[in-house]
């Protein structure tokens, strides 16, 4: 092959994976499973696809706001997601109180404490002028102060019926994996299909410019922080009812695992490109390197290691390639 055709296919490949920068996360997704089941350490197909959607489908409802956040420009990321889950988590047993009658309100208030949290997130960032992780950091340890002092000693156990929602499969699909795809495509049309969706691309790609072509770049900002602390707080709750009771380290993982998510599913890190579609591959990959690590028998510590290091080797892969893209 000639250099030009070389150097056509390349640019050939590279122009394909802008168009479909969810494909490199579904592949790695695909390329994990088969792994795993190859590995015949891990009995049955259709439990292992049941456990990984159901707990990629929190990972999924987590990372499409930390999307958003990211998506509002570079160094934009919202640290404090674990947390708010902590905090919403407490809120919402709290609220439910094993009352079947209470699953509703529970979860709205679940919800509203993450809109609290977002709201002073926007606040800090855009009234007080600190940068966002600063802030965002800042925020976290102030809502993890206030999770200790309302959720230390607090045993309640969820409500029967939100046990049995949380948990419930149709079809042998869970529940949560449907909510999650049903949150998604809301998340997906939000980004495609409205004005928010284009200012805040605009404002990833370049807040100056789009301030001076008349995108309202602070309503877009404080929206995708609200959202994303929302989507945290409502997770909190359904981790909750997934475990039976709140805890306080039950939004520890969820840190850098959705930054990872984020960016392993194709969306930019330099901002302005959202890409909800690989936010499920990048979720299921993810679940799968802990699967497969299991059955490998590896102790927790060296899981951790293991999985530390490929998420921040990963991200900074795609980093760099978002970049020079």
């Amino acid at each position: 092959m000639s250099a030009t055709a070389s150097a056509f296919s390349h640019r050939s490949w590279r122009q394909r994976a802008a168009q479909a920068p969810w494909l490199g996360s579904t592949l790695a997704a695909l390329a994990a499973f088969v792994i795993t089941i190859a590995n015949g350490q891990i009995q049955g197909v259709a439990g292992l696809l049941a456990a990984a959607l159901s707990f990629s489908a929190l990972t999924v409802l987590v990372a499409l706001g930390q999307m958003l956040v990211i998506s509002t420009g570079p160094g934009n990321a919202d640290l404090s997601i674990p947390s708010t889950i902590a905090l919403s988590s407490a809120v919402s047993m709290l609220v439910m109180n094993g009352s079947d009658a209470m699953v509703l309100p529970g979860l709205l208030a679940a919800i509203g404490v993450g809109t609290a949290v977002g709201l002073v997130n926007f606040g800090l960032i855009h009234l007080l002028r600190i940068p966002p992780i600063i802030a965002t950091l800042a925020n976290s340890l102030m809502v993890m102060s206030v999770a200790i002092s309302f959720g230390r000693g607090l045993k309640i156990k969820p409500p029967p019926i939100f046990i049995e929602l949380v948990t419930m499969r149709m079809g042998g699909i869970p529940l949560l994996a449907m909510l999650a795809l049903v949150v998604s495509l809301l998340v997906w049309l939000v980004v495609e299909r409205t004005a928010f969706g284009r200012s805040l691309c605009a404002l990833g790609q370049n807040a100056r410019a789009a301030e001076f072509s008349g995108v309202r770049t602070v309503r877009t900002s404080l929206l995708a922080y609200v959202i994303c602390a929302g989507l945290a707080g409502l997770t909190g709750a359904l981790i909750a009812g997934f475990a039976g009771g709140n805890s306080l380290d039950q939004g520890d993982e969820y840190l850098l695992l959705t930054i990872a998510v984020v960016v392993i599913g194709g969306t930019s890190v330099s901002g302005g490109r959202p890409c909800v579609p690989g936010i499920w591959g990048a979720a299921l990959f993810m679940f799968l390197l802990v699967a497969m690590l299991n059955a490998a028998g590896a102790s927790a510590g060296l899981r951790m290691l293991l999985t530390g290091a490929i998420i921040i080797t990963v991200i900074a892969l795609a980093g760099s390639g978002s970049d020079r893209a």
